[in-house]
C-alpha cells in the first residue's frame, strides 16, 4: 500500500506539465492574437537568420580571397618587427597595442601571450598558413585573436538583446490587441443581440474592415429589431381587434333559444369562445412580458399565501399537496405571479390526472434565493422535448389537440414571468413526472 501511495504524487506531477501544455495548445488554437504574435516572432527570427546567414555566406566567399594578400603582408611586417631572434618585449608591446595573441616556439625563445587559452581559437586549422611564420633561426611564430574590445567590458550584451526582443514582442502584442479590439466589441454585441437587447449598438472604433463589419452588424440588428417590433405590433393589433367580435359573438350565443338542442350548442359555442378569449389574453400578456419596455407592478407579496389562494380558486386545486415553508415577503408583481402559479398548477393537474400521487407544490428558501417547485407524478415528457417546453406554441403532441397540451403558451408565459423578476425557470424529468423549478433571488 505504501508503494502505491508514494507513486500517486509522482504520477500527478508528471501529468501537470502535460495538462498545462494541452491547455496552452487549446488557448493558442482559439486565440487569433496569440497566433498572430507567434507568426510575427517566427517571421522576425526567420528574417534575421536568413539575413545573417546570407551575409556570412557572401563575406566568406569573396572576403577570404581579397583579404588573404593583405593579411599575409601584415603578418610579415609583424614578424619583421619582432626581429631575429624574436623579442619578447616587442611581442608584449604588440599584444598591448593590438587585439592579437602571439605564441613563439623555438630553440631560444618560448613565449605565449595568452597561455590559458587554447590554440584552436586562432582562426581554424585551414587558416594556419595565414598567421604562422617560421623565421630563419628556426623560431615559429603564431598569431591569433586576443582580447577583443567588447570582451573587456561587462558581459551584458546578450541580456540587453534578450530584453529588447521581449520588449518588441510586448509592443507587438499590444499593437495586435489594439487592432483586434473591435472583435471583442463585435462578440459582446452579438451576445447582446442574441439576448434581444438591441438598445446598445456595437461601438465603431475604426474605419477599416472590422469597423465596416461592426457597422453592418449594427444595421442587421436594427433591421431585426424593426421586424420584431412590427411582429409585436401586429399581434397586439390583431388581439385587440379580435376582442370586439368575440364579445359580440358571446353575446349572440347567450341569446340562442333555450331548447335542449340550443342549450348544448350554446354551451359548446361559449366554451370555444372562452378558449379564444383566453388565447388572446395570453398572446397580449406574452407580448407585454417580452417587450423590453415592460414594467412590473411590484408590491410586497406573501408568496405562500398567494399559492394557497391560487390552489383554492382552481377547480382541481384541492388535489394538490402544498409543502410551503414560511418565506419572507418579497417585492413581486402579484398578477404575474398568480398567472405563473396558476399555469404551473394547471399543467401539473392535467398531466398528472391519471397518476397515483397528487401534484405537489413546494416552496423553500435559503439565504440567497427562493425556490418554487411544481411537480406532477404523471408519465413525464420525452427528453427530446424538455428544452423546447418553454418555447411559444410548442406542444409535445404532433396532432396539437387541446385536451393534451393547450396551445403552448402556458410554460412560455411562466418563463417570461420568472425572467421579468430576474429569476430562472428550469424543467426536468423527475421520474416519475415532470418538475418545474422557479428560482427567485432574495432582494
Amino acid at each position: 500500500m505504501t508503494g502505491v501511495s508514494s507513486q500517486r504524487p509522482l504520477a500527478s506531477s508528471s501529468l501537470a506539465p502535460e495538462r498545462r501544455h494541452r491547455r496552452w495548445r487549446h488557448r493558442w488554437r482559439h486565440s487569433l492574437r496569440l497566433r498572430l504574435i507567434t507568426v510575427f516572432v517566427l517571421l522576425a527570427l526567420a528574417m534575421a537568420a536568413v539575413f545573417i546567414g546570407g551575409m556570412q555566406r557572401a563575406f566568406s566567399t569573396g572576403w577570404r580571397d581579397a583579404a588573404r594578400p593583405l593579411v599575409a603582408d601584415y603578418v610579415d611586417r609583424l614578424v619583421a618587427e619582432l626581429g631575429t631572434p624574436p623579442s619578447v618585449a616587442r611581442a608584449q608591446a604588440l599584444v598591448a597595442r593590438l587585439p592579437i595573441s602571439i605564441r613563439i616556439e623555438g630553440p631560444d625563445v618560448n613565449w605565449d601571450s595568452h597561455p590559458d587559452r587554447q590554440r584552436a581559437r586562432a582562426f581554424g586549422p585551414r587558416d594556419g598558413d595565414w598567421f604562422s611564420r617560421t623565421t630563419a633561426d628556426g623560431h615559429r611564430i603564431r598569431f591569433g585573436l586576443g582580447t577583443l574590445p567588447w570582451q573587456r567590458g561587462p558581459h551584458g550584451v546578450g541580456w540587453i538583446a534578450l530584453a529588447l526582443l521581449l520588449a518588441f514582442i510586448v509592443v507587438a502584442y499590444a499593437y495586435v490587441r489594439r487592432l483586434l479590439r473591435p472583435l471583442d466589441d463585435i462578440r459582446a454585441g452579438a451576445e447582446r443581440f442574441g439576448e434581444g437587447r438591441f438598445d446598445a449598438p456595437i461601438p465603431l472604433r475604426r474605419r477599416d474592415e472590422l469597423g465596416d463589419l461592426a457597422q453592418r452588424i449594427n444595421t442587421m440588428a436594427r433591421d431585426i429589431q424593426a421586424m420584431l417590433d412590427a411582429k409585436r405590433a401586429m399581434l397586439l393589433a390583431m388581439s385587440h381587434e379580435l376582442r370586439s367580435p368575440l364579445t359580440r359573438a358571446r353575446l349572440n350565443a347567450e341569446l340562442l333559444p333555450d331548447s335542449p338542442e340550443g342549450a348544448i350548442e350554446r354551451a359548446a359555442l361559449l366554451r370555444d369562445l372562452g378558449e379564444m378569449r383566453d388565447l388572446i389574453a395570453d398572446l397580449l400578456e406574452s407580448e407585454r412580458l417580452a417587450s423590453p419596455h415592460m414594467a412590473l407592478q411590484r408590491e410586497t407579496v406573501d408568496l405562500a399565501a398567494l399559492i394557497r389562494d391560487v390552489a383554492a380558486e382552481h377547480p382541481g386545486g384541492a388535489r394538490a399537496v402544498l409543502e410551503l415553508e414560511a418565506v419572507p415577503a418579497m417585492s413581486l408583481d402579484r398578477a404575474r405571479m398568480r398567472l405563473l402559479v396558476r399555469n404551473l398548477l394547471d399543467n401539473a393537474l392535467r398531466h398528472g390526472a391519471d397518476a397515483t400521487q397528487a401534484p405537489r407544490i413546494s416552496l423553500r428558501a435559503d439565504d440567497e434565493r427562493i425556490e418554487l417547485e411544481v411537480r406532477d407524478f404523471g408519465p413525464g415528457v420525452d427528453a427530446a422535448h424538455i428544452e423546447h417546453l418553454t418555447e411559444p406554441f410548442y406542444r409535445t403532441d404532433s396532432a396539437r389537440q387541446r385536451v393534451t397540451g393547450g396551445v403552448g403558451l402556458g410554460m412560455y408565459l411562466c418563463r417570461l414571468v420568472a425572467q421579468a423578476h430576474s429569476g430562472t425557470l428550469t424543467v426536468r424529468n423527475a421520474e416519475p413526472g415532470l418538475s418545474v423549478l422557479v428560482t427567485l433571488a432574495r432582494v
